[in-house]
């Protein structure tokens, strides 16, 4: 097992170019706004649009948000100044782990055991959680839903009384909030529409579905329902657009989080073996394979349907001598063998000790193609447990087994995949509903707001299908340097990413607002730094 860290080789550089979509560059024209005005742009949003990326918020990804990228565009065409909640110019590494006190920094790529893997720097900076005052544009807050966006928990306080812990509370909102603990997101982001704000970037709801996904699908609560989404995202929207009703806006929708590289950089197979560790895992679950055909072939006498005995059967664990096995996984759908199990023992066809070697499979089997695999998985897999280098984590034992929490948290399985991207689908309605709703025809005045809808759902997936090409440069739905367009946390957009962001949002409001905002030059842009030992 010591190759296991062969799971990052997906990290290498990409040397082949699959088929490609191009950009479509419109003529050169001077920069105008058309029936837009730029003077004020506000921008609401979570942690991409706080340039939150490699794990942390730290100064140079927050120079790099995809609204600053905007606001700038739009200063070509008469726009503004654009205020952010600025960092100390001392959070170079930013705080990848507030909870702990920012001892760790951002992500980057070192050579670990001969690959590319994904590191916190040290130390962390606690400045990036030092208070902001001043004038503000950008009410962008990393880990916002569009629910805690509307309540004034997410300032704070930290511990409620009891004493018990917020569970909302938001340290990145905390340090910018107008009254911490009284004020909400969206009341301070519409005081700055009503005080002058123009144009608004709104980009809310993507938590709503990925705070659920990130964990495995493994906490519900975290997974915002539709009526719930419905009135937040149209209450939010609406408290925005009424403290100006002359600005208009771009809203973007959620993209399918199930395709970011956090789900897709590690196979569903990663596990290499040579012919001894095969061999020795092959006799190891040869007592479990063997208690699986003893359902199967009492299964009249246990109860056990035709149905639940081709389950049973497509359960045995197999291993060969390949650099692709299946990861041994726990799938809570599967049926519960634990009564199954107390009956071969109480039948005296297995022994007590054999009873007990059996509980850690009762829901168990190995990954398929339709699974996916997390990234923080990677830490993981092939990890020897409580030091027995017989009880492997994600081979010999279940991916997870024995952590805290479910087991589940590293994988996401088909039918929780499918939940995921419904629900996505009911949000996307409800924001595409939202913003007809808010679209006016642009001659009439003093009518409500005009809005452009930004499909960042269809550019994200097209953008998995294959490499987008922006002016000759390749665009990539991955994290490996250099065409890849996201951060190494695999969830949040890189610079390039951001830019490539910034265009979707440029392209909506030009076709929208018949403005000429030019588009950001891409490849002046940063992807992900080259590995270092």
């Amino acid at each position: 097992m010591k190759h296991m860290n062969k799971i990052f080789a997906t990290l290498a550089v990409i040397l082949t170019i699959t088929a490609c979509e191009q950009y479509e560059l419109p003529e050169i024209q001077a920069p105008v706004p058309g029936t837009a005005k730029f003077d004020n742009v506000i921008a609401v949003g979570n942690s991409v649009a706080a340039g939150f990326m490699n794990g942390a918020l730290y100064v140079d990804g927050q120079k790099n948000s995809f609204p600053s990228m905007i606001a700038a565009q739009m200063a070509q065409a008469g726009g503004g100044a654009f205020k952010q909640p600025d960092l100390s110019p001392d959070a170079v590494n930013g705080c990848y782990d507030p909870a702990t006190g920012c001892t760790l920094g951002r992500l980057y790529l070192k050579i670990v055991g001969g690959s590319p893997t994904p590191t916190p720097k040290t130390p962390g900076n606690l400045q990036a959680l030092a208070p902001y005052t001043g004038a503000l544009n950008n009410f962008s807050v990393p880990g916002a839903t569009i629910q805690t966006a509307l309540t004034p928990l997410l300032g704070g306080p930290a511990v409620l009384p009891g004493p018990a812990a917020n569970p909302v509370y938001n340290p990145y909102y905390a340090r910018f909030a107008s009254k911490p603990g009284t004020s909400t997101l969206i009341g301070d982001a519409a005081t700055a529409m009503a005080n002058g704000g123009t144009f608004l970037l709104f980009e809310l709801g993507i938590n709503d579905a990925l705070g659920y996904a990130i964990g495995g699908a493994s906490n519900p609560a975290l997974l915002t329902s539709r009526n719930t989404f419905y009135a937040a995202f149209n209450g939010a929207l609406s408290t925005l657009l009424s403290a100006n009703p002359a600005a208009r806006g771009a809203v973007a929708n959620v993209p399918d989080v199930t395709e970011l590289p956090f789900f897709t950089t590690i196979t569903y197979n990663p596990v290499p073996l040579d012919a001894p560790t095969q061999a020795a895992l092959s006799a190891g679950f040869a007592g479990y394979n063997a208690a699986l055909d003893g359902l199967i072939g009492f299964k009249a006498l246990l109860g056990i349907s035709d149905a639940l005995a081709a389950e049973i059967a497509s359960r045995k664990v197999t291993y060969k001598v390949s650099k692709t096995n299946s990861l041994l996984i726990t799938d809570e759908t599967l049926t519960d063998l634990k009564p199954y199990f107390d009956i071969l023992a109480a039948q005296s066809i297995i022994n007590s000790a054999q009873r007990a070697a059996l509980e850690p499979y009762r829901q168990v089997r190995q990954s398929r193609s339709t699974d996916l695999i997390v990234l923080p998985a990677a830490t993981v897999i092939g990890k020897v447990i409580g030091g027995n280098p017989t009880l492997i984590n994600g081979v010999s034992l279940p991916l997870g087994y024995g952590e805290t929490g479910t087991s589940d948290k590293y994988v996401l399985i088909p039918s929780e995949v499918s939940e995921i991207q419904s629900r996505i689908a009911e949000f996307n309605l409800i924001i595409a509903d939202a913003v007809n709703a808010k679209t006016k025809n642009l001659n009439t005045p003093n009518e409500i707001p005009s809005l452009t809808l930004v499909d960042v759902y269809t550019a994200m997936k097209n953008l998995r299908k294959g490499t987008t090409v922006f002016k000759g440069s390749s665009l990539s739905a991955s994290i490996a340097p250099p065409f890849g367009v996201f951060s190494l946390d695999g969830l949040h957009p890189n610079a390039r990413g951001n830019g490539y962001v910034a265009n979707l949002f440029i392209q909506a409001i030009n076709k929208t607002f018949g403005a000429t905002v030019p588009l950001v030059e891409i490849n002046s842009l940063p992807g992900n730094e080259l590995p270092i030992p």
